[in-house]
């Protein structure tokens, strides 16, 4: 019995790694980019099982975010969260760690 436990868990830890995607955000996330951003991380959300699946965002070349870019990460944190899927925010600088802080939407997304 014991083996088997040890298999089933490396099958699940196996399946979580598979079931990871990274959508890379533009240099600014704003008006001009966010529905081009929003497409291709909700079509990496739509590619992944549902109740599976961690959408990692990474941030480390975004130097701003505005109001429409925050509005596309909320829009794909809702998918995700519908979808029962995670996201992650990987490399946030400290200004969008602050504004994320700030507008109160940093309790919605995982950071890395």
């Amino acid at each position: 019995m014991g083996v088997w436990h040890r298999i089933r868990l490396s099958d699940a830890a196996m399946a979580t790694k598979l079931s990871e995607r990274t959508v890379t955000a533009p240099d600014i996330l704003g008006l001009a980019t966010r529905q081009d951003f929003r497409a291709a991380a909700c079509s990496m959300l739509d590619g992944m099982p549902d109740g599976a699946g961690r959408l990692v965002v990474d941030l480390s070349q975004t130097q701003r975010v505005d109001s429409a870019g925050l509005g596309a990460l909320m829009l794909v944190q809702r998918r995700a969260t519908d979808r029962g899927q995670v996201v992650v925010l990987r490399r946030a600088s400290d200004e969008i760690r602050f504004l994320l802080a700030l507008t109160r939407l940093s309790d919605m997304f995982e950071f890395e």
